[in-house]
């Protein structure tokens, strides 16, 4: 592998470490806050009161996003050892050598892993707005206003990274 190739691969694996680190502190953080407090809530309509199952999704989703942004992160960061020992002349005996597509199939895969841990916070997200604006279902306009955005912003911006990555993949 020349260094030019791996010049630009490690800071791509970085990049993607240093912002599924971010991610994961926001989700981290986000599971250990009580979305259920009754004094921290704008919806005064009882019609519009989130049920249980909202709470438990936005639980679960919290824990789709810490996994898969941790499986990513330690997919990226495994990559980035295994072109370090690939490129190593230190130590010609720890030298080993990556088959280019097994590097960039495991970049997709850490990837795709950014990809969905995104989906799943954005998810949960959602349902933070619902809990504390009132349900989507009962057509509370701070909710749709909270979550519409969200939910054209985030697609977008994981539809241009994917391309992007895409992109990498076939160079």
């Amino acid at each position: 592998m020349t260094s030019s190739i791996t010049s630009v691969h490690i800071p791509a694996l970085d990049a993607i470490v240093n912002v599924n680190s971010l991610f994961t502190l926001a989700v981290f953080i986000g599971l250990t806050w009580n979305p259920n407090d009754p004094e921290n809530s704008l919806n005064e309509d009882p019609a519009c009161a989130p049920t249980a199952a909202i709470a438990e999704n936005l639980i679960a989703f919290h824990v789709y996003a810490f996994s898969s942004f941790l499986f990513s992160s330690l997919v990226a960061l495994a990559l980035k050892q295994a072109i370090r020992l690939s490129t190593s002349f230190h130590y010609p005996a720890l030298v080993a050598h990556i088959n280019r597509t097994a590097l960039r199939l495991a970049m997709l895969v850490s990837g795709l892993g950014s990809v969905a841990g995104c989906s799943f916070l954005m998810l949960a997200l959602v349902n933070v707005a619902q809990i504390k604006l009132g349900t989507l279902a009962c057509g509370s306009s701070h909710t749709f206003a909270a979550v519409v955005p969200l939910l054209i912003f985030v697609p977008l911006s994981l539809l241009i990274y994917l391309s992007l990555v895409l992109y990498a993949f076939t160079r």
